[in-house]
């Protein structure tokens, strides 16, 4: 007979162990075998014989664990004893290789295999000490988990989940401490508790960035506080990189997801992706931190510009060597407007304060100037609102608007930047000119201070100009470069701090 008896974690554990101490079904037993380890015998009889009057059968006396050891633990005692008349005397000679024969001491106790007949007495102990877990899991072999009470083992997980957490916000410290939308930089800290002050003009070099293979067309802070110390630039080497600008001027990752020359690149107001377009016919939004393209959209032209909506970031323009302007959603990745102007190629797009409206710049130049130079347009019915802004013959490569006023400039190869009402019927101010710069055909852009006082523009002779907004006179010239300088971007939380760059790759920072 065989006597089966499962250790499970319920209620009815110290039942089955109750009924197992008092011998009501079966008794557990020991016999010495002089040098020999102890044999655990199971007998379902009423009557316990005692260890003199029978031996059992080393073939079939075996002690198995069964079961997975983190569902529930199995402990099956097989002793098939014969009665004391059938003993067989001559079978007393083999219990000198009994435990040799069927217990190898090299035999581990795991799943499904035969355990030492020694650890079965530590063990069957152990069952009768049911009021001392510590002195229990002390005699249980390696590798079967002893039964362990229901309380005790709410304690247990209620500590190892207090203990759980410091680990996994260290862990994120760790990860947070590798990224690049990282903590505040050091420099940019102090800035950020007190309110933007009037900005000043960089006059010394902070630093000089090189790694571009290409020329350089513009250079962008991000435009969040706390991450401001990044700095994007957009180069026709077909890459585009983020820099950490403020501190160590190191690059933090190069962007490689175009086949073709970056024309133009900007930061989502969130900062965590950037919008870029390029000669490829593809205008991309990347992920800052992963590098992973986030939605890659086929314009089937050149792109020359981009321009996030002001009210609603997931839409953007695009503009370049083609006739229209096509508006895109980048959450259904579906063009959701289109554009017409009767147009060779778009140089830049600007959305005025809102978002109602925005100007576009055309290569468009007739004998008059007066048709199709600057554009504005009603964004929602896709209908020109103005086609007759600008009287002069010069294409105009880039715009800015007034972070404060309703205006906005239009840099222009007359070698001068004008002044423009953001309201209709969007006048030109025609007192006032930005001059002493030189653009002759190169996209040389131009950028308003967070406050707007200081309107910066970069020059085809290498220098960047700082101009006074309100009376137009030039307050500083910079030499920066030897090579055209295509962008000056004023910092917008470090005072009298700027980023410029050139046709040769180079970039520079400023304070």
């Amino acid at each position: 007979m065989s006597s089966l008896v499962a250790y499970e974690d319920s209620e009815s554990e110290d039942e089955a162990l109750d009924q197992t101490e008092g011998g009501a079904s079966a008794s557990v037993q020991a016999g010495s075998y002089g040098q020999n380890q102890e044999v655990v015998m199971c007998n379902s009889s009423k009557e316990t014989p005692s260890p003199q009057s029978f031996t059992p059968n080393p073939e079939q006396a075996v002690f198995e664990y069964h079961g997975s050891i983190s569902d529930r633990r199995v402990y099956s005692l097989q002793a098939h004893l014969q009665p004391p008349n059938c003993f067989d005397r001559s079978r007393t000679a083999q219990h000198k290789n009994f435990k040799d024969a069927a217990f190898p001491p090299s035999l581990p106790a795991t799943q499904g295999k035969i355990l030492p007949l020694h650890s079965v007495s530590h063990m069957s102990q152990s069952f009768g000490d049911r009021t001392n877990p510590a002195k229990r899991q002390s005699t249980v072999p390696s590798g079967v988990r002893p039964y362990i009470p229901k309380r005790q083992k709410l304690a247990t997980s209620v500590k190892a989940v207090d203990q759980k957490y410091p680990a996994e916000q260290a862990m994120g410290n760790q990860t947070r401490e590798s990224q690049i939308l990282s903590d505040v930089s050091a420099i940019v800290k102090p800035y950020l508790a007190h309110k933007p002050v009037t900005a000043g003009i960089p006059r010394k070099l902070l630093m000089s960035l090189g790694g571009h293979q290409g020329p350089v067309n513009t250079v962008q802070w991000c435009p969040v506080p706390h991450l401001s110390h990044l700095l994007l630039s957009a180069s026709m080497d077909k890459t585009f990189k983020v820099w950490d600008g403020a501190e160590s001027g190191r690059c933090l990752r190069v962007y490689t997801c175009h086949s073709g020359a970056v024309r133009d690149a900007c930061w989502t107001p969130c900062g965590r992706h950037l919008l870029t377009g390029s000669f490829d016919n593809t205008a991309v939004i990347t992920d800052v931190e992963t590098g992973e393209q986030v939605v890659k959209l086929d314009n089937q032209f050149k792109v020359m510009s981009v321009a996030l909506h002001p009210s609603n970031p997931d839409v953007f323009l695009c503009g370049g060597y083609s006739s229209v302007v096509k508006a895109w959603d980048s959450r259904s990745r579906k063009m959701v407007k289109v554009y017409k102007a009767g147009i060779q190629q778009t140089l830049d797009i600007l959305f005025l304060r809102g978002g109602v409206d925005f100007i576009t710049s055309s290569d468009c130049v007739s004998r008059d100037s007066a048709d199709r130079t600057l554009i504005a347009w009603d964004y929602q019915t896709t209908a020109k609102v103005s086609n007759q802004i600008y009287q002069e013959r010069y294409t105009c490569p880039s715009l800015a608007l007034h972070p404060l006023e309703e205006s906005f400039v239009a840099q222009t190869n007359g070698d001068y930047m004008a002044v423009f009402s953001s309201q209709q019927p969007y006048r030109m101010n025609k007192r006032r000119r930005y001059e002493g710069h030189k653009v002759e055909g190169y996209a040389v852009q131009c950028e308003f201070s967070l406050d707007g006082t200081i309107l910066a523009s970069g020059s085809a002779t290498g220098s960047a100009h700082f101009y006074d907004y309100h009376n137009a006179r030039m307050l500083h010239t910079l030499r920066a470069h030897s090579q055209p300088c295509l962008c000056v971007s004023q910092h917008p939380v470090l005072p009298a701090t700027a980023a410029t760059c050139d046709w040769a790759g180079e970039i520079k920072v400023w304070r």
